[in-house]
């Protein structure tokens, strides 16, 4: 209902009766369709004072109100909401998820593990956030415990703010009814049909007990499924949590108390970033190999600037050159930042390089090459700067490829070296060969209309075709090629191979002979 209505106010398109007056407040609904047709997805306060309730078929909410104003719902929307909301929450902390339980019970699990003092303590965390949360027009229910169970029943069952000591998850749910376990509605009936209203019921029952009390294959899955949520909610066993994004190992944070409007600010502040975010990867041995840079908006919104790094690094005044040649006017301030983080969600060992006697200069060059590659990827782009790097692949001409050259891995290799010529052609050139059969090394052949003749000759290399590459497009299936290393009597030296084997291969096909590259 709040994204809808906040949808409406910025498209100052306000709710009215029929007739086009404006009567007031009026019995308002989001309606979706289901399986039971169409129903009441969210209802305002209105039309809750009327007796509507979530998932209410429409009809039936028509009879109890003939005034219901009703509205499709869109669910995209509110699931992308839900989202930015989370991206928005990360400046309180770096693991945010989204806990999506239904319509009317969407919510966020923040991981405020070690991280309350830096609001000054639990009850200042939770005045803060809900006072942010108030500013953008948002009703929430904050609560906080040991387990995500215990926080989310009492956000929803308990009072208006809670805040559960450590270790007193029992006493906070004893009084809650079963519905704050997170239960599917039947389980809820049989709990109650068996006289267990409150989480404090289900305490004396052994566990194995309560999971019988359900009988049949579907009750018994639902037995199973109250016993996990109890202990789940206790902290007896462990809940995983999947944030919205992945946190950052490396992050530095700052929180300003006025807004900043200009990239000045940001640039000012960003030295005291870069050095925090270095001694974090210097402790651990570790350099970034991809910078992340992010403004949070006071209109809840984030702005970002990345930047990937061709060799680890962890210096900061590297970080800082890297930031500022990426552009920092890339951001955008909006009506202003209140939070600012630089982090580094890619980082890999750093290797220490050799500083003194013959391997000083080879250091400095490569620290100066890293240093170049790294700022022009910041001003012309990552894709802009490429180097080759192996595939997986034993063809010549798929045996390489390009990435950018922040890019991380290397790829498949071949561990065994075998020479392969300077210059490649692509594709192969065909050519006139004359040898003996089957399988022996060319004695003549004519390139470009020229014969030469073969003095010396190495090989086969045999490689196989990659027949799991066969499209059904292609006309033909690959064949067997063998490679050979010749030289002519001018002493220059080619890389020729045959395609196709004489009568054990594609008989139906007369093997063809190739020139691929040429030896320097």
């Amino acid at each position: 209902m709040t994204v809808w209505t906040r949808s409406a106010l910025h498209q100052k398109a306000p709710v009215r009766s029929a007739e086009g007056s404006d009567p007031g407040p009026i019995p308002f609904a989001l309606v979706e369709r289901n399986g039971r047709g169409l129903c009441l997805r969210a209802v305002n306060g209105a039309a809750q004072k009327l007796g509507l309730w979530r998932g209410q078929s429409q009809a039936d909410a028509r009879a109890m109100a003939p005034d219901l104003v009703t509205v499709p719902a869109d669910p995209a929307a509110e699931a992308l909401t839900l989202k930015r909301l989370a991206l928005w929450a990360e400046r309180f902390s770096p693991c945010v998820a989204l806990m999506a339980d239904g319509p009317g019970v969407e919510g966020l699990a923040l991981d405020m593990t070690g991280g309350t003092h830096l609001f000054g303590g639990e009850p200042a965390f939770i005045a803060a956030f809900e006072a942010r949360l108030a500013k953008a027009g948002i009703l929430a229910r904050v609560a906080m415990a040991d387990s995500l169970g215990t926080a989310w029943a009492l956000a929803r069952f308990g009072a208006m703010t809670q805040i559960a000591p450590a270790g007193g998850a029992r006493e906070a749910l004893a009084d809650l009814p079963v519905e704050a376990l997170r239960l599917d509605p039947e389980a809820v009936t049989l709990l109650k049909r068996f006289g267990l209203q409150r989480i404090g019921d289900l305490y004396p029952l052994p566990r194995a007990g309560l999971a019988r009390r359900f009988r049949g294959p579907r009750a018994g899955a639902m037995g199973l499924k109250v016993v996990e949520r109890l202990d789940q909610a206790l902290g007896f066993r462990a809940e995983p949590v999947v944030p919205v994004r992945p946190p950052p190992a490396y992050r530095s944070f700052q929180v300003f108390a006025e807004p900043i409007t200009e990239t000045a600010g940001v640039a000012l502040y960003l030295p005291d970033l870069a050095k925090a975010l270095a001694e974090q990867l210097q402790r651990d041995g570790q350099g970034a190999r991809r910078l992340t840079l992010t403004g949070y908006r006071v209109d809840g919104a984030t702005t970002s600037i990345e930047a990937g790094l061709s060799a680890a690094s962890a210096q900061p005044s590297h970080l800082l050159r890297l930031l500022k040649e990426k552009g920092l006017e890339a951001l955008d301030l909006g009506f202003g930042i209140d939070a600012l983080m630089l982090s580094a969600p890619v980082a890999e060992a750093s290797v220490a390089q050799q500083e003194g006697l013959d391997g000083e200069r080879a250091a400095t060059e490569a620290a100066a090459l890293a240093g170049l590659i790294d700022r022009l990827q910041a001003k012309l782009g990552e894709d802009a700067v490429q180097t080759p790097r192996p595939r997986g692949s034993w063809l010549p001409e798929r045996s390489e490829g390009w990435d950018a050259a922040s890019s991380l891995g290397f790829g498949a290799f071949d561990p065994v070296f075998r020479p392969r010529p300077i210059l490649l052609f692509h594709p192969p050139e065909r050519v006139e060969a004359i040898a003996e059969l089957p399988d022996s090394a060319p004695a003549r052949f004519t390139w470009r209309r020229v014969a030469r003749r073969v003095v010396r000759a190495e090989g086969p290399e045999r490689i196989a075709p990659e027949w799991w590459r066969l499209s059904p497009a292609s006309p033909r299936p690959p064949r067997t090629r063998d490679y050979y290393r010749i030289e002519d009597e001018t002493g220059r030296r080619y890389w020729l191979f045959r395609e196709g084997l004489y009568g054990r291969e594609d008989q139906d096909r007369t093997p063809e002979w190739w020139l691929h590259g040429v030896f320097a």
